[in-house]
């Protein structure tokens, strides 16, 4: 005769067991269905890619796969439309490890508020933007980044028809270019493949903490 806390010691292995079996069922059969979504999927193609929102992290994701095609070896170019001068993380890795491989060009003169002079304004964007359309141009680079043109399409320092133009009809079929910026206008985000909003839920900024190195640049 079983005692009952051998009884109750039992029951617990056979409902673990019964669970662990119903557990690794439900994972076969869905890798079974996610092998066969993956087998559907075959092509490649350059991709339009937009990080957009008001949240933190849309040049940081763009820089983070520039990062990617730096380890695969992928020759790849940054253009920033609004930062110049300004000393960042990013830049100082890039040009100072990776110059080979990633094209760094910081041809903005700073936020609009600060500059305070449209016509330099547009004129940087406009020295931008043929930098960037060339880069594009070059089949060789894999990815290139247009760091906050979102920020002048905005202002309308650029054409929204003029970018769409080009990017489909100039991009070789095979490079990708991601645009960052809040604010993306809607023919940019109609025309992408891949877009991404960061929401806004808390930012330190709010509780009087000012950008710091390692985390905002």
């Amino acid at each position: 005769m079983i005692s009952e806390p051998d009884a109750v010691e039992e029951e617990t292995v056979v409902s673990e067991t019964s669970l662990d079996t119903r557990h690794a069922a439900k994972m076969a059969k869905k890798k079974a269905a996610r092998d066969r979504m993956m087998a559907a999927k075959s092509k490649e193609k350059g991709l339009i890619i937009v990080h957009t929102g008001a949240g933190k992290g849309k040049s940081s994701s763009a820089f983070g796969m520039i990062m990617r095609c730096v380890a695969h070896g992928f020759p790849c170019a940054v253009v920033q439309f609004i930062k110049g001068a300004w000393d960042n993380g990013e830049r100082r890795l890039l040009t100072g490890h990776f110059g080979e491989l990633c094209q760094f060009h910081a041809m903005g003169k700073g936020f609009t508020w600060e500059t305070q002079d449209r016509a330099r304004d547009i004129a940087a964007v406009r020295a931008a933007w043929e930098k960037a359309m060339q880069l594009i141009a070059d089949q060789a680079l894999r990815m290139v980044v247009l760091d906050e043109i979102n920020i002048a399409l905005r202002y309308e320092y650029l054409e929204i028809g003029e970018v769409l133009e080009f990017l489909k009809n100039s991009k070789p079929p095979m490079t990708h270019v991601v645009l960052t910026g809040r604010n993306a206008k809607q023919e940019l985000i109609d025309a992408a493949d891949l877009v991404t909003e960061m929401t806004l839920v808390k930012h330190p900024f709010r509780s009087g903490i000012k950008a710091q190195p390692g985390v905002e640049f």
